[in-house]
């Protein structure tokens, strides 16, 4: 475990007076759980199946308004597609890229840390104890809250590594994000074919609403807090990229408790199955969360 996250480390910043140190804390040597229910992706079917994840980032992307010399972090930054047109928009600045998989953050460096002379670094830690402070001077993240359930220690772990005047950008899963699957997923999570595995399990998301989401930031210590919930529903082109689509994206850590393949694929095709008789057929009905606030000068 300690040895992943410290070959992530090894390479420093230039050191300059812009230059971010790398503190690691305590807790950063805990933050990679061994047990079966992992916090592990499958990196390269995740990069190459994400359009929708990337379309949505890049529509958040292009609300930001750089000066091209910021130090930012992207949390969550997954395979890294987004973290490089950030590293494009920062001529003269730096990205850290924070992901909770060693996958994750080991694909996004492999494709990156070559192309942008020592400006991108990665780092496995979990967002909810990030081992920087003050280091900041914005964090962008897109698709990765959702994930945590416990809003209240992510924005406090966020505000801490904000410099002052810092400034939070992001968008996650919110509201009643695709609430008809989740609902087809419980009811199949209690059939005798799945309940001895599924029956008792928590769901992995957090949807807050956007009230719920601007309270927990006010009391992290933010300002200029803004949220609020946009429509943003899915299509995949055919049963086999819907089915693919679930494995990979949304039901990942449903599907690594059941016991075999041949159970894991009755799980799916009995999701997609319903799914053939949406109209449209094949979609999730997304709902997105965006989020803006930043820290006090």
């Amino acid at each position: 475990m300690w040895t992943i996250f410290s070959v992530i480390l090894t390479r420093r910043w230039p050191q300059s007076s812009g230059s971010v140190r790398l503190k690691v804390s305590a807790s950063a040597q805990t933050i990679l759980p061994e047990s079966p229910n992992s916090r592990e992706w499958n990196a390269a079917e995740y990069h190459r199946v994400s359009a929708p994840q990337f379309q949505w980032g890049q529509r958040v992307l292009s609300a930001l308004r750089l000066r091209g010399d910021e130090s930012l972090l992207d949390a969550g930054c997954g395979t890294g597609k987004l973290t490089r047109i950030l590293l494009e928009n920062l001529p003269r600045g730096r990205v850290v890229g924070v992901d909770l998989s060693r996958n994750m953050a080991l694909h996004a460096r492999k494709n990156l840390e070559a192309d942008f002379s020592g400006r991108a670094r990665f780092v496995v830690a979990d967002l909810v104890t990030l081992p920087f402070h003050n280091r900041f001077d914005g964090i962008f993240s897109t698709a990765s809250f959702h994930w945590i359930r416990d809003h209240d220690a992510l924005f406090r772990s966020l505000y801490e590594a904000l410099r002052p005047k810092g400034w939070l950008h992001a968008q996650c899963g919110g509201g009643p994000n695709i609430d008809r699957l989740r609902q087809r997923v419980r009811a199949l999570a209690q059939t005798s074919e799945f309940s001895n595995w599924l029956g008792k399990f928590q769901e992995p998301w957090f949807f807050s609403d956007a009230e719920g989401a601007a309270a927990h930031l006010r009391a992290a210590g933010f300002e200029n807090v803004v949220t609020g919930l946009e429509e943003a529903a899915y299509s995949a082109r055919g049963r086999r990229e819907f089915e693919g689509y679930l494995k990979t994206f949304v039901l990942h850590r449903h599907i690594e408790l059941l016991p075999t393949e041949t159970v894991r694929r009755d799980f799916v095709e009995k999701l997609a199955d319903a799914a053939a008789l949406d109209d449209p057929p094949w979609t999730l009905d997304y709902t997105r969360l965006n989020l803006r606030a930043s820290k006090p000068g």
